[in-house]
């Protein structure tokens, strides 16, 4: 959005996943605010979208992917991932469904690849792929989200139920040509705009990932627990549908062991002359235990991120970034001990232990 004090980060060129949308427009701390009073809205428009239709778009998404997107209620919002033979992350899509099509927006780097994976599967079924000019407007407020019914929102394709995350939020999908009238029909309703960076603050809070810098080759869904849909929380994985590639990863996890490394919330010493970047490693008493990926200053908590560690190194009290930036893991971050696996119970009664 070409909207007054728009400014991408510093180096943002470097981080593809925030390129072509505002970081923030002047005010970076004040507008994680807005999320928190009269609400804000994020542009993300960088994003790519796919429109699924057709009389068989439910059940072929449902045979592709980790998400069960069958009789689901409409409108539905959630996350699904598309995974290799071995359980790795191959794709990480948001879904708007309808009663009549399911669009799926991406990171643009992968929305080339996600729409050949799709189209090579359609044999005989019965659907439409299309890659739309469309985009998406994230509104978040954690006490005025009743008030987006009363915002007229000209063309919009789709407006999502409130969506998992650190605080209220629903989705609005609208034709490109329609953003800055979108833009302004949501602030004269007392909406204000917010940049990425305040969208991406509240991501970390809520230890939500993004592909291309929270995930690496090797990334397996049980690695971020908000990706494993229990109880209300919908997530991206559903635990009780099978036939969809890298389904055997996600039982043998679930019902007999845990991840090797976890995602988890890390707080940044601020006092450091420069925060540590993406991809850095992390290390505990010299040895290499992870990675440190999303990494964005919270106006409450200062420099927070996002890293994923070896779950032997969990107990560590310190980590090391870079160039020796020291950082502490949010215990509240931490997996839950669920104790022992219902999968590895069952082996152990018929061997008789």
């Amino acid at each position: 959005m070409n909207l007054p004090g728009a400014a991408e980060p510093q180096g943002g060129n470097e981080i593809p996943e925030y390129t072509g949308v505002a970081w923030h427009y002047g005010q970076p701390l004040v507008e994680q605010r807005y999320f928190e009073r009269s609400g804000g809205f994020v542009d993300r428009s960088h994003r790519g979208v796919l429109c699924i239709s057709g009389e068989d778009a439910a059940v072929f998404l449902n045979n592709l992917v980790s998400q069960k997107l069958i009789d689901l209620p409409h409108p539905w919002a959630g996350e699904a991932l598309d995974l290799d033979i071995q359980g790795h992350v191959v794709h990480h899509m948001e879904i708007i469904a309808t009663d009549e099509v399911f669009y799926v927006h991406v990171p643009a780097a992968q929305l080339e690849s996600l729409h050949i994976f799709f189209t090579r599967m359609i044999f005989w079924s019965k659907v439409t792929i299309e890659v739309i000019d469309a985009a998406v407007i994230s509104v978040i407020s954690a006490q005025h989200l009743d008030a987006l019914v009363d915002v007229p929102l000209p063309e919009e394709l789709a407006v999502s139920p409130v969506i998992d995350f650190s605080l209220p939020r629903r989705d609005i999908l609208v034709p490109r040509a329609s953003l800055m009238a979108v833009a302004a029909s949501l602030q004269e309703h007392g909406f204000q705009p917010a940049g990425m960076m305040a969208y991406t603050a509240a991501r970390v809070r809520s230890v939500q990932p993004v592909m291309s810098l929270d995930m690496d080759a090797t990334t397996i869904p049980h690695e971020a627990a908000s990706l494993i849909g229990r109880g209300d929380h919908i997530g991206a994985v559903h635990l009780n549908k099978g036939c969809y590639r890298g389904q055997e990863t996600v039982g043998r996890v679930e019902n007999l062991g845990r991840s090797p490394r976890v995602l988890v919330m890390v707080l940044i010493d601020g006092s450091a002359p420069e925060q540590p970047h993406p991809a850095a490693p992390l290390t505990a008493g010299g040895r290499t235990v992870g990675f440190l990926g999303t990494v964005v200053d919270d106006f409450e908590l200062g420099p927070i991120g996002l890293a994923v560690v070896k779950r032997s190194a969990l107990k560590s009290v310190t980590l090391q970034a870079g160039d020796d930036v020291a950082l502490s893991i949010d215990p509240d971050s931490l997996p839950h001990d669920d104790g022992e696996k219902a999968g590895r119970v069952a082996i152990n009664k018929l061997r008789g232990l």
